[in-house]
Formats: C-alpha cells, structure tokens, sequence
C-alpha cells in the first residue's frame, strides 16, 4: 500500500508539474475513491499541501513574482473563512451530523465548478492577460478582496480544494495583474492559507501523517519531472483532459 501512495503521489505531482492543476483538485477525490474518510482526506491533503506550497513560495520569492498586498488581503478574508469552515461544524456538530456527506457533496460540487473554470480558462485566458504597468491592483478593491478571500477561503477549509485554481482565476480575471505574477501570488497566498487550515485539521485528528509522508515522496520527484517537461509537451490540451476528469469525478462523487 505504501508503494501504491508513493507511486500515486509521483503520478499527483507529475501533473501539477506539467499543468499547473492545483494537487488539491486531484489528490483529494483520489483518496477517497480508494476509500479514505472524506474529513482525513480533506485535512491529510491540507497538511501535505502546505509543505508543497512552502518550496514554492521560496522559489517565487527569490524571483519576486509575489503581489505581497494581495497576497495580504486575501489572507484577511481566507484565513478566517478556513477557520470558520473548520471549527464550526465541531461546535456545533448538533446541527452537523452529516459532516462527511456535506463534505463529499461539497467536494464533488466544487470539482464540478473547478473543471469549469478550468475550461474557460483554458479557452479565454489570453483574453485577460495584461500587463500590471504603474497600476495598483487592490486600489478600490480591499473589501472586494477581503470577501472574496473569506468566501473562498471558507471552500478549502472545508474541501480543501480551490487554494491554487480558485484563486488563480480572481487573480487573473478580476486584478488583471501579469501573468508572470499569477502563479507566484497565488502560490504564496495558498501557504498562507492551507498551513493555517492544515494545523487546525492536525488538531482535530484528521491528519494522516503517514499517508502525506508516503505522497510526499512520490510528489516531489513527480513534480520536477512534470516541470522539465512542461515546455516539450502542449499543456492547454492535457489542461482540458483533466478538467473533464474532474468534472466526471465530481459527478461521481456526489452520485
């Protein structure tokens, strides 16, 4: 089994590498379709992505692609959305006590909205792209970002899916900064965001220590892989192929 998640983990990490696809979005309905507690799932791929998520930040930060007030912002609204999606319904778990359906369902309802962003992505995203210039990109838009932060944030705490692909698109469509920028801010924010929700997840025992450890090993060679060959092989279709993999998965999920 060990062998099984290592190789899994390397296959997760390969095609972050190749497509830029949040691991989130694979990984997590991955382990439950082979029988993973939804809530460890959830909180298991949280953990392992802050430590992914760690290695990118550092990298982006020495290339100073990091919007740091957007990333600051977001952070105001997503962190507090997580918490809340996390510690609430074990405060209330009377009024919670289907908490892995409403996790699985919101798993496959947000796979279902990933797969079509990614698609319109994928088909609309040269569109958008624009160069930042002298133009500051929160100015007018700090409560806008602080509640898209909270409501999005809100999404990973309780799936923890959307810290990379979500945000991605708000970055993109709404603050219009450059694209060389994108991936670096996102990346940031999204450490920020799924440590803070991996440690409370930690907390309540739905961690799999073991379980990361193993997708970590697999994910790491997997992911430089992914990368040294991202620019030999074209990633808009392999980006499609995967988007309607999640979008059957969450199908599947919620049926």
């Amino acid at each position: 089994m060990e062998i099984g998640i290592i190789i899994m983990g390397m296959f997760v990490g390969f095609l972050v590498g190749l497509t830029g696809v949040g691991g989130a979005a694979l990984l997590t309905p991955i382990l439950m379709l082979i029988g993973i507690n939804p809530i460890v799932a959830v909180g298991t791929d949280l953990f392992y992505n802050s430590i992914t998520k760690l290695f990118g930040t550092i990298q982006h930060w020495r290339k100073k692609t990091i919007n740091g007030r957007l990333v600051l912002y977001f952070s105001f609204g997503s962190i507090p959305g997580a918490v809340i999606a996390i510690v609430l319904p074990r405060v209330f778990d009377f009024y919670f006590q289907n908490l892995e359906l409403i996790i699985k369902h919101s798993i496959g309802y947000v796979l279902i909205f990933v797969a079509a962003a990614m698609i319109f992505q994928n088909f609309f995203s040269n569109r958008f792209e624009t160069k930042l210039g002298e133009t500051d990109a929160i100015k007018g838009k700090k409560g806008l970002t602080i509640l898209i932060g909270f409501f999005l944030g809100f999404v990973v705490g309780l799936t923890s899916i959307g810290s990379g692909s979500l945000f991605a698109l708000a970055l993109l469509y709404i603050y219009r900064i450059k694209t060389s920028s994108v991936v670096g801010t996102d990346i940031a924010h999204a450490f920020g965001l799924v440590t803070v929700a991996g440690i409370l997840h930690a907390g309540l025992g739905n961690v799999d220590y073991l379980l990361a450890f193993n997708l970590l090993i697999g994910s790491i060679p997997g992911v430089i892989l992914g990368s040294n060959l991202s620019t030999k092989v074209p990633a808009k279709p392999l980006r499609f192929i995967l988007a309607v993999i999640l979008f059957i998965s969450g199908i599947k999920i919620l049926l």
